[in-house]
């Protein structure tokens, strides 16, 4: 009998693969490689397990099979497929090629601008060829790009070190939309908390949400940190000067608190009355030591203020824990959603961004927002890789990094509204993609994730711009905008002042790749000494993006764009963007710390336990701090 039901449950696996094998042209492996992969007592297992847990049988081998289809297509390195080794011979020819000579050939750079719902993307001054992306998109084939675009929209747990789907897309998708996560779809959850938080945002603003006092609450911190903290920056800077969004913002304010540092907390309170402040805690777990401090921090600002019974009032939360919620003081009915699927970093979608960005322009704007990125979601499921830009910039960055060997980039918007951008694509980027192994644990032989940063034009122009000149080679991302936000004419100037910035966003990428020679020089009468002085090399990549206008739907766009082109880079690279165990160390680490300092604060014990290094930093730190009281009064910052 269990041979028949183990022979059973193979016949169903080998249709499954089958059926995915002809649907699926980057698909080679043959099925009795995936039946090896389990065991006859873990498929009897498995399906015990599911029929517990009330799933089909059909459910229960879709799962299983979906598992070894994904095992098969990661259990290779990407860099022992023939497309990467082609790849490896013809970067060769390519660094015998210059920027110069690839910029006269129009065929090649009309080939290389791409068009999308407004937005313009030219790659062209790519050190790169039409046979590179040939190349590429061959790589992009051996890698199953398209299969794990796929999964990941599918809803299934790409992200296979925590077990959890990837679904930040399904929080700005449309009502009508369908988007599972284990068989359930999570769209109607997305919008019951968008709903939620357009009605609470909408009371708070009208006023018929009010304080403890009476006042309306006309004030915000937002506390959280991480993705929690620089993605809601990032879109609130850029939102602060769109002319539609400041009359829906006037009279408020928006603030963020991460840092646990006091100072952080000292400046977001400056200036604001606990009666007119409504406080937004964001932690998941409502366990993040930083987070949760400053929280208790600012309940103490209230309580000290307006009594105990204001907290209920004057602070909410986004969390699951309802019950660390309601033990804090916050009503659980105050607090808003978000789910495993959701990483920090990929949340401002969720209610971590929308509820506090609500608050300050309103759901109105938000919602355009969100439909911005799903706008670019769309793009990036449904358009072939030779016009998808999230693909292509993806595929750039590849080339650049483990090819090219250029380990940075650097994001240059051409819009102070934009000074947040580099922060939060920082994050996004290097804490998704600063990995050494394989999705499968191996260690990588090659060179993965880049070093972001970058600085809004002009102003990086004269910071370390001469760096990315004429000194080391640092792909650079221009992004520039048609209509400013904040146009400014003045009689009698030779150009406006947007025209001025944007004179340089289109002077920059040629500049950097086609430099300037001796030669020229010469032709100039420039001084024979200060010829290698003056000398550009050229030859040195960037891109440029072309925006229509900077409005809430533009945003989205721009953030939705970075999300998924880091997304890309990590299909390609076989490893999990998704997960980020490298910041768990210095935290386990911190908490032993933490235990000693209260040890020696209390007791007077001394300091135990540690290398001689970091015990003799300790011991100067708490002689020096000596003076701080072991059993203090609460004291709350004085600015």
């Amino acid at each position: 009998m269990r041979a028949v039901r183990i022979s059973v449950i193979k016949i169903k696996i080998t249709t499954f693969f089958i059926t995915r094998r002809q649907t699926t042209t980057s698909l080679s492996t043959s099925s009795p490689l995936a039946l090896a992969t389990f065991s006859d007592s873990f498929l009897l297992s498995f399906v015990s397990v599911a029929k517990s847990l009330s799933l089909s049988l059909h459910t229960a081998i879709q799962f299983i099979s979906s598992t070894a289809l994904l095992q098969m297509a990661s259990s290779a390195l990407i860099c022992d497929t023939q497309p990467w080794k082609d790849l490896k011979v013809h970067v060769e020819h390519i660094k015998k090629t210059h920027l110069r000579d690839l910029m006269n050939d129009t065929g090649r750079c009309n080939a290389m601008m791409v068009k999308f719902d407004g937005i313009v993307l030219d790659y062209s001054r790519q050190c790169a060829t039409l046979d590179t992306f040939d190349k590429l998109f061959k790589l992009a084939e051996a890698a199953h790009l398209k299969q794990k675009i796929n999964s990941m929209f599918s809803g299934e747990r790409i992200n296979s070190t925590e077990n959890r789907s990837v679904l930040h897309v399904a929080l700005r998708a449309s009502k009508d939309s369908v988007i599972n996560s284990d068989g359930k779809n999570v769209v109607p959850d997305v919008w019951q908390v968008l709903d939620k938080i357009r009605d609470f945002s909408e009371r708070v603003r009208s006023g018929s949400w009010v304080g403890a006092t009476g006042k309306a609450l006309k004030d915000v911190i937002a506390i959280g940190i991480g993705g929690s903290f620089l993605g809601p920056l990032f879109v609130h800077t850029a939102l602060q000067t769109d002319p539609e969004t400041i009359e829906c913002a006037r009279g408020r304010q928006l603030r963020f608190l991460a840092n646990v540092d006091p100072i952080d907390v000292a400046r977001n309170i400056k200036g604001l009355n606990p009666e007119t402040t409504l406080v937004v805690v964001v932690s998941k777990t409502f366990t993040t030591a930083e987070t949760m401090l400053n929280a208790r921090t600012l309940r103490e600002w209230i309580s000290f203020a307006l009594g105990p019974e204001a907290v209920a009032k004057h602070m909410v939360a986004v969390s699951t824990n309802l019950t660390l919620v309601e033990k804090f003081g916050i009503d659980p009915n105050n607090a808003f959603a978000f789910w495993d699927w959701v990483g920090g970093r990929y949340s401002v979608c969720s209610a971590v961004g929308v509820l506090p960005l609500s608050l300050q322009y309103g759901f109105s704007v938000i919602e355009k927002f969100l439909k911005g990125a799903s706008s670019i979601d769309q793009h990036f499921y449904s358009t072939p890789l030779e016009k998808n830009i999230p693909v292509l910039l993806g595929l750039l960055s590849v080339w650049n990094v483990s090819f090219l060997g250029y380990p940075a980039r650097a994001i240059l918007p051409y819009s102070q509204a934009l000074e947040k951008l580099a922060p939060h694509i920082q994050q996004v980027s290097m804490e998704s993609n600063g990995k050494g192994v394989s999705i499968d644990g191996v260690a990588l032989p090659f060179e993965a994730g880049e070093i972001d940063f970058g600085e809004p034009g002009t102003n990086g122009q004269h910071s370390f711009y001469q760096l990315i000149h004429q000194g080391r080679v640092i792909p650079c991302d221009f992004i520039g905008v048609v209509k400013s936000q904040q146009p400014v004419y003045l009689k009698d100037e030779v150009v406006n002042n947007h025209d001025e910035l944007m004179s340089n966003v289109f002077a920059q990428p040629d500049a950097l790749a086609y430099g300037k020679t001796p030669e020229q020089l010469l032709t100039e009468n420039v001084a024979h000494n200060l010829i290698p002085h003056k000398t550009f090399s050229g030859n040195r990549p960037s891109l440029s993006l072309l925006l229509p206008s900077l409005n809430a739907y533009n945003i989205g766009q721009l953030l939705a764009i970075y999300e998924h082109r880091i997304a890309v880079e990590g299909f390609i690279w076989g490893i999990n963007s998704f997960d980020q165990w490298g910041v768990e160390l210095g935290k386990s680490l911190a908490s032993q710390v933490r235990k000693q300092l209260h040890a020696s604060r209390k007791k007077g014990e001394p300091v135990e336990g540690f290398n001689f290094s970091t015990t003799a930093m300790l011991t100067r730190y708490l002689e020096a701090s000596a003076d701080v009281p072991s059993d203090p009064s609460t004291l709350l910052p004085k600015i």
